[in-house]
């Protein structure tokens, strides 16, 4: 828990807050696709070292693994692309890669994880690579409200 604020209650706010940026957009996620939103912002929110990693190299290392470590691992560089993209679109410049270096790398990995995986969990995988962009505007949409902070600031 953090200040009093139970895990229940974090996934209720950021759900919330998900919801909200869709309506904002005029284009709000599905059922399936905001869950997994909001399980990765509470997967990743006490992560230190989200804007420090090279994804690129993380990619590389999920290849040698094999089974559901390599899918494992590829969805885990798929979602720390979708919160940099979404949350922190400036890194990319900072970082002198293309605008859709993060869209691209993330979105390569979620459909990777898609072949290597079975059933519901590849078609979510698959959805979830083919409306990448989607998820990063909803994220883009939700650092202009008062979120809770992710790796201590999220509107950087």
């Amino acid at each position: 828990m953090d200040g009093g604020i139970t895990c229940g209650a974090q996934a209720q706010l950021w759900q919330a807050l998900v919801h909200d940026a869709g309506a904002r957009l005029h284009a709000p996620l599905d059922e399936s696709r905001e869950s997994y939103l909001v399980f990765v912002l509470l997967r990743f929110q006490r992560d230190d070292s989200l804007l420090a990693r090279t994804l690129a190299l993380e990619w590389l290392a999920a290849q040698a693994n094999i089974g559901s470590a390599r899918a494992d691992a590829l969805r885990d560089v798929g979602d720390r692309c979708l919160l940099i993209a979404g949350l922190y679109p400036g890194m990319a410049e900072r970082r002198r890669v293309s605008g859709d270096y993060f869209i691209d790398l993330g979105r390569g990995a979620y459909f990777e994880v898609a072949q290597a995986s079975r059933n519901a969990y590849a078609a979510l995988f698959e959805e979830l690579a083919r409306s990448y962009r989607e998820l990063v505007r909803t994220l883009r949409a939700l650092r202009l409200v008062d979120a809770p902070p992710l790796h201590g600031r999220l509107h950087s």
